[in-house]
């Protein structure tokens, strides 16, 4: 064999036309529990998937980001924080985004997910849930029945709204009213917005807080269509799609805590972490309840 005919040979075995045309590249973001500040352990924040998305935007021959949410929702502020990260990450790369509800993506799930120029749902994802609730615990009669006395100091009467150790005061709960509404009409006019003339803007069963499917979600124009993730893109930009996942930071799960009530020098606020720790699993899972999860 002549040199000419295994360089030949050898150049055949090069990803050559791999390299001249490379297949299209989306990277994929996941989103998957509630969504709040990075105090909440475990929750989604921008804090959690600030750094995920800067390189998910940053990818060489990047086509498209794809967002895979999984959340029953959360803090609208986590929410809006994420969707404007998101929303300028897609402006200044000249990159369209594409949000696939899966489980779940409701409230501010659904916030989040109007992130996407298109959104796509299985059949029977849940989806909307476009209102505000608020849930605590009272404890007043806890404490006093185990002989806490609770010591409280403000400046401001409005200091110690709906404290939960606390009696319930009627006029507390028309004040949380009063912030829960004029936060709903913020996510109403980002859904018009976002959704455009996709929706009836004047149909108010919309916000009304109400559960979703899938298909009565597309009925109402709230995402653009039926699909997964692979099979969507597959669709937009042919089989040999490649889909990079980005892998947010990892975050802590309630059941891999140390209890170490009585561990020496440490912190004196240490031994309490694990009760912190339970608050925000009962929390997350009475978000999670709502939707049958």
């Amino acid at each position: 064999m002549s040199v000419r005919d295994a360089l030949g040979d050898a150049l055949k075995l090069l990803p050559i036309e791999r390299l001249r045309n490379p297949p299209p590249l989306v990277a994929v973001v996941r989103f998957e529990g509630v969504i709040g500040p990075r105090q909440w352990r475990g929750a989604v924040s921008l804090a959690s998937h600030a750094a995920a998305l800067d390189r998910a935007f940053a990818v060489r021959h990047l086509r498209a980001v794809a967002i895979a949410i999984n959340s029953p929702g959360g803090s609208p502020v986590q929410s809006a924080l994420l969707y404007r990260r998101i929303r300028q990450l897609a402006e200044e790369k000249g990159v369209p985004v594409f949000a696939f509800a899966e489980d779940v993506a409701a409230s501010g799930g659904y916030w989040l997910a109007l992130a996407g120029d298109e959104v796509y749902a299985e059949e029977a994802s849940l989806l909307g849930s476009i209102g505000v609730v608020s849930s605590s615990f009272g404890l007043n009669r806890l404490i006093e029945r185990v002989g806490i006395e609770r010591r409280l100091h403000t400046a401001g009467e409005k200091k110690a709204l709906l404290d939960p150790f606390l009696p319930e005061d009627p006029t507390d709960v028309a004040r949380l009213s009063a912030l829960q509404q004029d936060i709903h009409e913020t996510f109403k006019e980002h859904v018009r917005q976002r959704r455009g003339d996709k929706i009836d803007a004047a149909d108010e069963s919309l916000f009304s807080g109400e559960v979703l499917t899938g298909r009565m979600a597309l009925s109402k124009g709230l995402i653009d269509g039926i699909g997964d993730l692979r099979s969507v893109m597959r669709a937009r930009y042919g089989d040999r799609v490649r889909l990079l996942p980005v892998v947010a930071g990892r975050r802590r799960r309630w059941w891999r805590l140390r209890w170490r009530p009585f561990a020496g020098d440490e912190p004196a606020g240490q031994w309490t972490a694990p009760i912190a720790d339970l608050l925000d699993w009962l929390e997350a899972r009475a978000l999670w309840a709502r939707f049958g999860l």
